[in-house]
């Protein structure tokens, strides 16, 4: 009796596991499979929620590597602080060009760096956590800025002769109920500061920033402002052709440093699992096994699983100056995001991905990390702040910093 239940037993063992082998999904050989070749320390994830603070968030995180590297101490800055002044500075603009400008809740890294010269800044918690003051547990703006916007439009459009300065005073409690108040002073590990002595003790130099982009209708190894809605301060950017833009990110994680990067994420190869591909369509949807009439038909939601069902084998596009130049001007190209490029990866297969912090918290495959081709940030750079140091001397020298 003993040994019938004991082969009965296994063979309720074998089935059960043969059953278990059958449901077990079988494995994706195209999921990439990624090897850190360098990977650059950067603080914790963050998630910006529902507001348009992707500027904020991966500038700051920018910041904090910077700071991390230069003195090897790890500090929270505040967000809601550099939104408190940047939104005040944003709406004195528009107001000045009587509304002939842009308010919005985007923004670029030139409005951390500014903020931080002029204002200085805080660590989290010397203002309210993100969404506290209106009962959310993150940021939520629709509420915040659905009062703003037709606040200052108000008093952009009007039709006085002559308007007070106390709209500055109106919009300011507005701010200030959503984000919180910027502290005048703080304590900080048992020590007082003000914004200002705050960030000076932070160990880092804020003229060591520079901005880089590349694009032919400036001339190369000169300077230009962006012509990009949210890049309402009007920041001076270092032209480069693009094989050197792309040199200075390489160079900059070799030597240790970060990037805060802007760029397009609006194409199909960006996807929310944490990937990002420069897919070359007319490739991708013959290989998904289809022409290209049916490709273009196809709902964006299926094009994504095309795309996810080709894994790390997707072709890509080769970045060309040229094809930069085109997709900017016929507006393919736009400035949708901010992001911190810090390390680089490859896949089983050799291909290079820059390893990319998102600020949407935890989110996809790789915890909030996304892992984005070389060639789509050589295609989908709008532009980015690096330290100089981080640039390759001979390029410095052709830049005259």
């Amino acid at each position: 009796m003993k040994k019938f239940l004991s082969i009965a037993l296994m063979a309720i063992i074998a089935l059960s596991a043969s059953a278990a082998k059958k449901n077990t999904p079988a494995k994706d050989a195209n999921k990439p499979v990624f090897t850190v070749i360098k990977e650059i320390p950067v603080t914790s994830m963050k998630d910006q929620n529902r507001s348009g603070t992707c500027w904020d968030y991966s500038t700051l995180s920018y910041f904090e590597a910077e700071i991390l590297k230069a003195t090897g101490k790890s500090y929270d800055l505040c967000e809601s602080f550099v939104a408190n002044k940047t939104y005040m500075d944003r709406a004195i603009q528009v107001v000045r060009y009587h509304g002939d400008c842009q308010f919005s809740q985007g923004g670029s890294a030139e409005d951390v760096l500014a903020t931080l010269k002029t204002w200085g800044i805080c660590p989290e918690d010397a203002m309210p956590f993100p969404g506290s003051l209106y009962g959310d547990s993150l940021n939520n703006f629709n509420e915040f800025f659905s009062l703003m916007e037709p606040y200052v439009e108000a008093v952009a459009k009007n039709k006085a002769k002559k308007i007070s300065g106390q709209w500055k005073v109106g919009l300011q409690g507005i701010l200030d109920a959503y984000l919180g108040q910027c502290p005048e002073k703080f304590t900080f590990e048992g020590k007082e500061y003000t914004p200002k002595s705050f960030m000076a003790s932070l160990g880092i130099d804020l003229n060591d920033y520079v901005s880089i982009t590349s694009y032919s209708h400036h001339p190369f190894y000169t300077t230009f402002a962006v012509e990009v809605q949210d890049n309402w301060r009007f920041p001076q950017s270092y032209n480069l052709p693009m094989d050197e833009m792309m040199q200075i990110i390489d160079n900059a994680i070799e030597q240790g440093y970060t990037i805060a990067w802007g760029g397009d994420v609006s194409e199909e190869g960006f996807t929310r699992k944490g990937l990002a591909y420069a897919i070359d369509a007319k490739a991708a949807q013959s290989l998904g096994g289809s022409d290209m009439a049916r490709w273009l038909k196809l709902t964006a939601e299926k094009k994504r699983n095309v795309i996810d069902s080709l894994g790390c084998t997707v072709p890509e596009i080769v970045p060309t100056q040229e094809l930069r130049q085109e997709r900017f001007d016929n507006w393919e190209l736009t400035d949708d995001h901010g992001m911190h490029i810090y390390g680089i990866a490859k896949d089983q297969n050799g291909k290079e991905y820059y390893m990319v912090k998102n600020s949407w918290g935890e989110t996809g495959d790789y915890k909030g990390t996304w892992y984005m081709t070389k060639a789509f940030i050589a295609a989908n750079t709008m532009d980015y702040l690096v330290n100089k140091n981080a640039i390759p001397a001979e390029i410095r020298k052709k830049l005259g910093i």
